[in-house]
């Protein structure tokens, strides 16, 4: 090789270095502009940054981590701004404005920067259970008009397919939610949605849909895992220092057969609004559905729910099992959760399961 070729290739990698690290640096130093993505499960481009971003132009990224490999190919920028994969001015018409194929780059937005995580292949995967939660990290602090979890359906095969609207169910979400709500963490504030997939088995992609308080600002992020690890309930995380602990304690034993208990804890808390949920656990025989009920005493409203449909009627609120989760083993649990106002005081009250037939 020339003196002059070897110079020319010295300055070129020089060049690509001080790009990178600049690039870095940048996100780095200027959390405020950043925005968000879920980090557990972590999306693709987050678990790309996370596993390679100080370590990127290692060559065994191509044999340990492909899929990886050829998002840093095709564009670095998609991971080093992991948290700017969102489109604006969707007024809620996802589907519309997102085609088949192109779910996990949101559309190719941001001029293409994204297009690569579509790519069909082996991604890394979180191991995770039926019953799982979804941590999102907002580092501006946004806040959020609603947060929708999906997972693909058993029967999806996420190495040969590429991701469709129709591949998906809605499995938890969440209604309008402050920052204020959410917990405070270095750089910005995190929040969990519980989801709830039953019946999976295997590779699978969980699709977030994040609509921002701020502005009508949409992030549409994927996250693979797979369904063959973690414990069956998993505990939640500490609550904020606001949150009150929960009063009702769990039953020690299940409930006689063919009936049901449930247990009523506050999740979280800020001014004016919470967020709860009611864990219900089958007796010793298997149920075919549940209805929970409970009056408040303070006037606590329910304002939404997930994996429960919640009806109020004055003081007394009443939630049944949505269709994914009305059956339950002997002895299992299943978990709905639901957003409120309050005012003065929220106390917690007792609630009463009856099953269906």
């Amino acid at each position: 090789m020339s003196t002059r070729l070897r110079s020319f290739r010295l300055a070129w990698l020089l060049a690509v270095a001080a790009t990178a690290a600049l690039l870095l640096t940048t996100a780095l130093a200027n959390p405020v502009s950043a925005h968000g993505s879920v980090v557990d499960p972590a999306s693709r481009n987050y678990g790309c940054w996370q596993r390679w971003g100080s370590d990127f132009q290692n060559p065994r990224m191509a044999t340990e981590d492909p899929m990886c490999w050829q998002a840093w190919q095709a564009n670095p920028n998609a991971m080093w701004n992991w948290n700017g994969l969102f489109r604006e001015g969707v007024a809620g018409n996802h589907q519309a404005a997102i085609p088949n194929g192109q779910l996990c780059s949101g559309g190719r937005t941001e001029g293409g920067r994204y297009n690569a995580l579509d790519t069909i292949g082996a991604w890394k995967t979180t191991s995770v259970s039926s019953n799982f939660r979804v941590r999102l990290f907002d580092q501006a602090s946004h806040g959020a008009d609603y947060i929708r979890v999906y997972v693909t359906k058993q029967g999806f095969n996420a190495l040969t397919e590429p991701l469709g609207w129709d591949d998906l169910e809605l499995v938890g979400q969440i209604g309008n939610t402050p920052a204020s709500g959410w917990k405070p963490e270095p750089n910005g504030v995190s929040i969990e949605v519980p989801a709830n997939a039953p019946g999976r088995t295997g590779r699978h992609v969980v699709y977030t849909i994040w609509q921002a308080s701020h502005l009508d600002q949409s992030y549409y992020l994927c996250s693979d895992v797979d369904f063959s690890g973690g414990p069956t309930n998993p505990p939640p995380t500490t609550p904020p220092p606001t949150t009150p602990p929960p009063t009702t304690p769990p039953p020690t034993t299940p409930p006689p057969a063919g009936a049901c208990t449930a247990t009523y804890r506050v999740t979280g808390q800020w001014g004016g609004g919470f967020q709860g949920e009611v864990t219900v656990t089958a007796g010793g025989g298997a149920v075919k559905g549940w209805s929970v009920n409970w009056t408040y005493a303070d006037g606590q409203q329910v304002t939404s729910a997930w994996n429960a449909t919640v009806t109020t009627s004055g003081t007394r609120t009443v939630a049944r099992n949505a269709a994914h989760n009305g059956s339950l083993a002997p002895g299992a649990s299943t978990t709905f959760g639901f957003l409120g106002s309050w005012s003065g005081t929220n106390s917690t009250p007792t609630p009463t399961c009856t099953t269906v037939v």
